[in-house]
């Protein structure tokens, strides 16, 4: 297979995957059992990603990971999904914030035994020290304080990070333009940067 038909290949699935959300979105009940095989892979990779940044002993398993998160967003009542990065955005927020529920469950279990490292995106993490590893709840609550300076940084981080969407892609899925998420992204990376190395508030 040539270069040029692997990117058709590509391009009519994800073409695919937008007929079938906009399907769901029109209240077609057959159209949830359709997306799932379309998607799996690439949910799939997103959950080895996540799980890739913890240190060894977490219990979740990607297919795990990605079964619960589908049965989370795919069934919910009025869909907006519009497109692929789309769907794909709501599922790593959905992704993480499972793994955050988890963990805390853990944590409380264990009363401090156990406390998750995580690894955040190579973008971000030299600036805020040389092994770049940080705990689950201390991301979740910078991107909070993030949020409440700029929602849209905020959200560029998830989708850049945890999402995995490219610049372009990002700036779809928030319809604003490439330079507008390039300048925020800069300036969110700063901003968690100091305040991931500085740690959470006492």
């Amino acid at each position: 297979m040539t270069k040029r038909d692997k990117i058709g290949d590509v391009a009519a699935k994800h073409s695919e995957i937008t007929r079938v959300l906009m399907d769901m979105r029109r209240g077609d009940a057959a159209a949830v059992e359709q997306l799932l095989p379309l998607i799996y892979d690439e949910l799939q990779a997103l959950a080895a990603s996540f799980l890739a940044r913890q240190t060894p002993g977490h219990t979740l398993q990607p297919t795990a990971l990605v079964h619960e998160a589908y049965i989370r967003i795919a069934r919910k009542e009025n869909p907006e999904w519009e497109s692929r990065a789309h769907f794909k955005a709501v599922a790593a927020r959905a992704m993480r914030q499972i793994l955050i529920n988890h963990h805390r469950d853990k944590v409380a279990a264990k009363r401090g035994g156990g406390i998750r490292r995580v690894t955040l995106d190579e973008a971000v993490t030299p600036a805020i020290g040389s092994e770049g590893e940080l705990d689950l709840l201390d991301i979740d609550q910078a991107l909070q304080k993030l949020g409440e300076l700029s929602e849209r940084q905020a959200h560029i981080v998830e989708l850049r990070v945890f999402s995995g969407l490219t610049i372009a892609e990002t700036a779809y899925v928030l319809g604003v333009g490439t330079t507008t998420i390039e300048d925020d992204w800069r300036l969110a990376k700063a901003w968690l940067a100091l305040e991931l190395r500085e740690g959470p508030d006492e």
